[in-house]
């Protein structure tokens, strides 16, 4: 196999993202998309030449290799084990399901059925951060302490990710998984340094949020983890940062620190009176000094984290941890820890 094919479950932003990466790669074919709106509109602009609205259709054709997750939450589960059961590699994006029960099936469903089990955290392949673990690495700034890392905006447009039943929670879930995530990549050496300890505070939803008063999920939340190792990581993740998608990563060291903005970091100033058509994921406005990404799929890894599965299915190679199985069911073990945590008001302990 030289060329793979690929079939695409889910229309809307993640969709996009992934076809936007898979097209940048001749190694690739999308094949098909399935989803039930907004079919026309993503088959046009990526010119994927089949469409199905039942997902399930799909999947029985034999020349898909690898199916991408793009739907909400609550469905990762079912996607997940569909694909597996028809025999295709999987790429799943970011919660692996919406319960710790949900994805060790999606676990072991892939195993028995020998497919390669992808989670989709672009963190791991982002150009800056890949750059950090280089510097790291070198002895830069002596052992490694303490992590600190967000992911912050003003909120969701999805119906789904509002809603605490269908996300799996509210922004600890959704938005601070990402460092949550990169923690685990950059600190658990491949899973051998485990979380051993967790705290988490949030808000309760609805009335108990800041701003977002129809969330059932919360719409603010930080966590703290303590590895075997000695290392501490302080994670957040809140719908209440206006301005734009804020995304940054602190590192501090025994003998240095290193500051990362992913988000915020383009090269580009632009002062506009009148405003212009984009700058970066969820700003409000582009009026006075504005910081327009250049590239942002490709600054966020999403573009070198395709390429990556790709070439572990051509080559018959399994993920490396913070990409695998394993890490995002350590994700969500992490999460419902910190909600936990949060309800009972103490630390709560195991092994992840």
């Amino acid at each position: 196999m030289n060329r793979l094919k690929v079939g695409i479950v889910g229309s809307k932003f993640a969709a996009d993202f992934h076809c936007d990466s898979y097209s940048r790669n001749d190694k690739v074919e999308i094949a098909a998309v399935a989803a039930i709106d907004n079919l026309k509109e993503i088959s046009s602009k990526w010119r994927i030449p089949d469409t199905y609205e039942d997902y399930n259709d799909m999947m029985k054709r034999d020349d898909i290799d690898l199916i991408s997750v793009c739907v909400p939450n609550f469905l990762h589960h079912d996607v997940a084990i569909a694909a597996a059961r028809a025999g295709k590699h999987i790429l799943c994006e970011k919660p692996l399901a919406t319960s710790v029960k949900d994805a060790r099936e999606v676990i072991d469903v892939c195993n028995k059925e020998g497919v390669k089990l992808f989670y989709a955290e672009d963190w791991c392949f982002a150009p800056a951060l890949q750059r950090v673990v280089q510097i790291v690495k070198e002895g830069a700034i002596g052992d490694v302490a303490y992590v600190k890392a967000k992911e912050c905006h003003c909120g969701t447009h999805s119906p789904f990710a509002k809603n605490a039943k269908t996300c799996g929670g509210g922004s600890l879930i959704h938005l601070a998984i990402h460092p949550i995530g990169w923690a685990l990549h950059f600190l658990s050496d491949q899973g051998r340094n485990k979380v051993v300890e967790v705290i988490g505070k949030t808000n309760a939803g609805e009335s108990d949020n800041y701003v977002h008063k129809d969330n059932t999920g919360e719409d603010w939340a930080i966590g703290i983890m303590k590895f075997a190792g000695g290392q501490h990581a302080f994670v957040e993740g809140n719908y209440v940062t206006v301005g734009g998608m804020d995304d940054k990563v602190e590192i501090y060291g025994t003998e240095g620190l290193i500051k990362v903005d992913l988000t915020f970091g383009s090269p580009i100033n632009v002062y506009s009176r009148p405003g212009y058509s984009y700058a970066i994921e969820k700003t409000d406005n582009t009026l006075g000094w504005t910081k327009p990404a250049v590239d942002e799929f490709y600054n966020l890894g999403y573009v070198a984290e395709l390429a990556y599965v790709v070439d572990c299915v051509l080559s018959i190679k399994d993920p490396m941890y913070g990409v695998s199985g394993p890490a995002g069911l350590a994700c969500l073990e992490i999460i419902d820890a910190m909600y936990r945590s949060n309800k009972e008001g103490r630390t709560i302990t195991g092994k992840w």
